[in-house]
């Protein structure tokens, strides 16, 4: 939801300014590009080369610059235009003051009052000074301009006192700003399960049957999904693929047997389940405890049948929006539409091996759309990520028709 996004992020004089290093790499690792603005007081709470470490900007704090021997100038107002989202944290007692009456004596208050985007501000003080009326009217004042305010705590304050006013933890902060921005959204308060990747079927301690899946697919489904509000289970077979987004559970398995259990384990609480994984048809029968050595010439391996994830999904779907993925070598619209009625799927993707540019391992993927209703809609030729904005779009038309 903050991959890609520009976030200025406003601190003032307050000892809750310790907090912000632990802030802004959350927002850095949440996929946020942050530029740090530091009052002068606050300069005494938390060091500008930590900040600027962490954010990969350098620190803003004034508005004239000394580069070599040249002097320039911060555009405050080129700032505010830069931001897709503005926080304020901490934001003391005078800041919101100042704020709240448009009051601009200082570099960050310029850029606050320049900028265009939501304005987020996380309250920060002691207990009395919180409860003062001229403080909840600063309050009262800014929300009716739109600000946002992210409330302040009880807890032990740094004056020996406990009660009201404390800065809320960073790890609450980002998921209060990520909550307010998945308002409206059109997955919000929807839970996701998506499977992906490949499975590995042990022979023995070493080999194992697998196929060539990278897990990109369903990866880019799962924080597609997380981006447009829904809460996902991403259950994965073996893969070098990780995820950095609080709004995804990732789930590691192997076998398909390890894949098939967690699915079902988390299905009966999933509004849409997207099963992207390529597991594995059979298994061996028997698995060594030991490495096989080569001996004989000829070597066999008897295989039985993996429980099929998909169909047992299907056979027991009550409210869930199921989709499956088919990918095929020959007839490929008629075996997945075969496929769709055989499972009691919803909706089923496919693409095909003879599509250059499609399948395993490849950065880009070639879809069919198929619904139950025998609605066809194809594709061209794009990234995974946008495939997976594709898919949920169709998924989303019919779901909230």
């Amino acid at each position: 939801m903050l991959s890609g996004k520009n976030i200025l992020l406003g601190i003032t004089g307050g000892i809750a300014a310790y907090k912000t290093t632990f802030l802004v790499r959350l927002l850095i690792k949440a996929g946020a590009n942050v530029k740090v603005i530091l009052t002068d007081s606050a300069s005494s709470f938390v060091s500008p080369l930590t900040l600027a470490t962490l954010s990969k900007n350098p620190v803003l704090s004034s508005f004239v610059k000394q580069e070599d021997d040249s002097l320039d100038w911060n555009n405050h107002v080129q700032l505010g235009l830069w931001a897709d989202y503005m926080l304020i944290a901490p934001a003391t007692a005078n800041t919101l003051s100042k704020m709240a009456n448009g009051i601009c004596d200082n570099f960050l208050l310029s850029v606050y009052l320049s900028a265009k985007c939501p304005v987020f501000f996380a309250p920060a003080m002691d207990l009395d000074m919180y409860k003062h009326p001229s403080t909840k009217a600063s309050l009262e004042k800014l929300q009716s301009f739109g600000n946002i305010m992210i409330p302040a705590t009880s807890g032990e304050l740094a004056s020996g006192l406990y009660g009201e006013g404390r800065m809320a933890e960073p790890e609450d902060m980002l998921e209060f700003i990520k909550s307010y921005l998945s308002e409206g959204l059109p997955l919000q308060g929807k839970n996701i399960l998506i499977t992906a990747g490949p499975t590995h079927e042990p022979i023995d301690p070493v080999r194992f049957i697998g196929n060539h899946a990278s897990g990109l697919m369903g990866f880019e489904l799962a924080k597609a999904a997380a981006k447009l509000g829904g809460k996902v289970i991403l259950i994965s077979g073996p893969t070098h693929l990780s995820v950095d987004d609080s709004a995804i559970q990732l789930v590691r398995v192997v076998t398909a047997d390890q894949m098939f259990d967690a699915a079902l384990g988390h299905y009966d609480k999933i509004d849409v389940a997207i099963c992207a994984a390529a597991v594995a048809d059979y298994k061996p029968k028997t698995v060594a405890d030991q490495k096989i050595k080569k001996k004989a010439e000829d070597f066999t391996i008897e295989l039985i049948k993996n429980k099929d994830i998909l169909m047992t999904l299907g056979e027991r779907k009550k409210n869930q929006y199921l989709v499956g993925f088919a990918l095929e070598t020959e007839n490929e619209l008629e075996n997945a539409q075969a496929k769709l009625k055989k499972k009691h799927l919803d909706a089923i993707v496919l693409n095909s091996l003879n599509d250059a540019g499609a399948g395993f391992g490849k950065p880009t993927n070639k879809i069919t759309f198929i619904d139950k209703n025998s609605t066809i809609k194809a594709f061209e030729l794009k990234s995974k990520a946008e495939v997976a904005l594709d898919i949920w779009n169709e998924i989303i038309a019919r779901t909230h028709a």
